[in-house]
């Protein structure tokens, strides 16, 4: 069979003007002609950043990344993109994960590139690079930055879940400032991503179940040289991918998605999964809704014990099999003929693993929790949707009702929360507008609320929370999140107002407020939107082009591909 010829070939190979420009270029840093010309070219989209901790290791991982490539015969070209600090970034670091996604598109598809390697960790990074090279669609693999190593303090295991913990804890007494000072200093012990199954260790796991890294991505420790290893051998496998001309769109089936919803629903992975795989689905073309997160999960019983659904930690997860040896139990309700980086079907990723800690990675027959998944809510309170996680809810609160206590904004919720005067009972349900992709903007994560200070008092511990936001994937208790339409755009969330009496039936499936259609109907008539529009930037174009929650929250003009060919020279 002819090998197909190289993309970067347009630029290395030309002759004349333009083929000695691109050439001459990259001379400069002292490469030899022979190092980049037909070769397969590939780039190492990079998001270290010391603004991004959960990444700031990324450049020793780049170089096990690009030693792995030169040993496979390829050329390396490490390139930065916007890096997303998801503890640092205000007003949220999902505002730009769109952005972010474009930097990575229009980096790929305007250099020389022949595949690329894509080295993510935190939260958002993951996703947008993904969204971004799906857009492009050349040989991609995926290198995740792995996980910190378990917290100590004073002789217990933490992890980022305990934060709520503490400061629950601080707020009644039970903690000062210095055991909280301790405790600051003893939780992030190491380089890498959050410690529990949050948010950037379920898209890790995303990434070795929808088949775009090698196994065992999803959870060797950040510190553990092993990490190191599997970027070398990343570098080798995505020279061989661009030969085989192995792209984004002959592994991103509809099976593989539906791989990723059952391992994350058996995971107990982050509610942010859902938001971030739609987004990935529109990139790719593969119809993709919110049914499908109930249709396929809810079948699957929760296997993994880990925080904040378990007690584990992301290291113990590791050493325990780590996600082989899960998918391993869960054979049988996978696609495991779908393909993946490797070449092979996803079979061969976990059909000789082993599990070596049954108290961590249950069986399907013997699950830690019959109750996996994310649940997702219809209603006249979301009529396209809201989701709710519940392996981390109480399940006293799973049938539910109660009166609204409502906040306009997180201005409103932050002033009123702790006031004596509230008028709020262990029944009541906190309902909190405005925090969705257009009105805060950037749907942050603000929806696992503060319980009222007088009832934590009392020992009330968790409460029925609503929001059109976010919640981290470290969160947990009954939080019901990304309520569709958002209030910003006139959704029924809108309209809700204090006393107003609301029914969760999560066996059914409902999130209701008890109001008739023509009193919802006559509150709409009535309804003005104060959302404040940025003038200028590129928070203008988020909240002027950003979908709903139930589409992903893209821009609407990026779902789709461009494709890889550039038509026009530069000089």
């Amino acid at each position: 069979m002819q090998e197909k010829e190289l993309r970067s070939s347009g630029w290395f190979g030309r002759k004349g003007k333009d083929g000695f420009i691109y050439r001459a270029w990259m001379k400069n840093q002292g490469i030899p002609e022979h190092e980049f010309k037909g070769k397969p070219i590939i780039g190492i989209c990079n998001t270290w950043s010391e603004l991004t901790p959960c990444n700031a290791h990324f450049k020793e991982l780049a170089q096990s990344v690009k030693n792995g490539i030169f040993e496979a015969g390829g050329f390396p070209v490490e390139f930065p993109v916007m890096s997303l600090g998801e503890t640092l970034m205000k007003p949220t670091a999902m505002l730009y994960r769109n952005l972010v996604s474009m930097d990575v598109e229009e980096s790929i598809r305007a250099n020389p590139l022949d595949g690329v390697v894509l080295l993510c960790g935190c939260d958002k990074t993951t996703p947008a690079l993904i969204m971004g090279a799906c857009s492009v669609n050349i040989p991609t693999i995926v290198v995740s930055g792995g996980s910190m190593l378990t917290g100590k303090f004073r002789g217990k295991d933490i992890g980022t879940s305990d934060i709520w913990r503490f400061f629950a804890d601080h707020q009644t007494g039970q903690m000062n400032d210095e055991d909280m000072y301790t405790a600051e200093a003893c939780l992030a012990r190491s380089q890498g991503h959050c410690a529990v199954m949050g948010t950037a260790s379920s898209m890790a796991c995303m990434v070795e179940s929808l088949g775009l890294s090698l196994p065992q991505n999803a959870a060797i420790p950040a510190a553990d040289s092993r990490r190191k290893v599997l970027a070398h051998l990343s570098g080798n496998r995505i020279v061989d991918m661009v030969r085989e001309d192995l792209k984004l769109t002959d592994i991103l089936t509809k099976e593989a998605f539906e791989n990723a919803i059952i391992v994350n629903a058996a995971i107990g992975g982050s509610t942010n999964f859902i938001i971030h795989l739609l987004a990935i689905a529109a990139r790719i073309g593969v119809d993709l809704t919110m049914d499908d997160f109930n249709t396929t999960a809810r079948q699957i019983s929760l296997l993994a014990n880990l925080q904040p659904s378990g007690k584990y930690f992301m290291e113990d997860f590791f050493y325990a099999g780590g996600l082989p040896a899960l998918m391993k139990e869960l054979h049988g309700k996978l696609h495991s003929d779908t393909i993946t980086v490797s070449g092979q079907p996803m079979l061969r990723n976990y059909e000789n693993s082993e599990c070596y800690n049954r108290d961590l990675i249950a069986t399907l027959d013997e699950p830690f929790n019959p109750v996996a998944g994310i649940a997702v809510l219809r209603g006249n309170l979301c009529e396209n949707g809201a989701v709710l996680k519940p392996s981390a809810a109480s399940s006293h609160l799973l049938q539910h009702t109660g009166k609204a206590v409502v906040f306009e904004n997180i201005e409103d919720f932050n002033k009123r929360i702790n006031d004596p005067e509230l008028d709020v009972e262990e029944s009541s349900v906190l309902v909190l507008k405005n925090v969705g992709p257009r009105g805060y903007p950037g749907m942050p994560e603000v929806g696992n609320m503060l319980i009222p200070k007088k009832l934590m008092d009392i020992g009330v511990t968790d409460m029925v929370r609503i929001s059109d936001g976010r919640m981290s994937g470290t969160g947990f208790g009954t939080v019901i999140l990304h309520v569709s339409p958002e209030a910003a755009v006139g959704g029924t969330l809108a309209i809700v107002q204090n006393g107003d009496v609301i029914v969760l039936d999560y066996k059914a499936g409902q999130l209701n407020v008890q109001l008739s259609d023509e009193e919802i109907a006559a509150r709409k008539e009535k309804f003005v939107n104060n959302t404040h529009i940025a003038q200028r930037g590129y928070v203008h174009l988020y909240q002027t082009h950003v979908d709903q929650a139930h589409l992903g929250a893209d821009l609407d003009f990026l779902k789709g591909s461009s494709g890889s060919k550039v038509i026009r020279d530069s000089h």
